[in-house]
């Protein structure tokens, strides 16, 4: 599978510019860096992103996270490997994922207060930037058609 074009933020520099400063704003967040590519992996499987379902698994194992629960991020209600502020931030993901499947508010008062139990208000600006950034990702290379095993840098 090839790609049907470049990178859209490559083929406008100003583009990647904008995204290293987020990804820099993220990184002053204080958020675990396995919380973050656990929420961009889930985001990327509920979008089919190919591309990004690859790069957030290979970072995960990078990362030293263990397959058992690299494998079960899909299934995360069901499988014992998630801490509670895991689970939490794996909600949220879910809630800003799937918008369009919502007849009510995308993330209800209680979604929100298991969020800010367990994580302070910069974890939780560093975790909305996170699933944002995701998303914005997963469209993009959706579009494209940007093959799992892209690497970019």
């Amino acid at each position: 599978m090839q790609a049907r074009m470049t990178n859209p933020a490559y083929v406008l520099p100003g583009a990647m510019k904008g995204i290293g400063t987020l990804f820099q704003a993220i990184g002053e967040g204080g958020l675990r860096q396995d919380v973050a590519e656990i929420v961009g992996l889930r985001a990327s499987q509920i979008n089919g992103c190919g591309a990004c379902v690859h790069g957030h698994t290979d970072n995960l194992r990078k990362a030293g996270v263990s397959e058992e629960r690299i494998a079960n991020v899909a299934a995360w209600r069901h499988a014992p490997f998630f801490s509670d502020a895991e689970r939490a931030a794996l909600k949220l993901t879910e809630a800003m994922t799937r918008l369009s499947d919502l007849s009510e508010e995308s993330v209800p008062d209680v979604l929100w207060d298991e969020v800010a139990d367990h994580f302070d208000e910069k974890e939780i600006s560093a975790l909305i930037l996170t699933v944002a950034v995701t998303n914005l990702f997963n469209r993009i290379n959706t579009t494209i058609k940007e093959p799992a095993g892209t690497t970019w840098g």
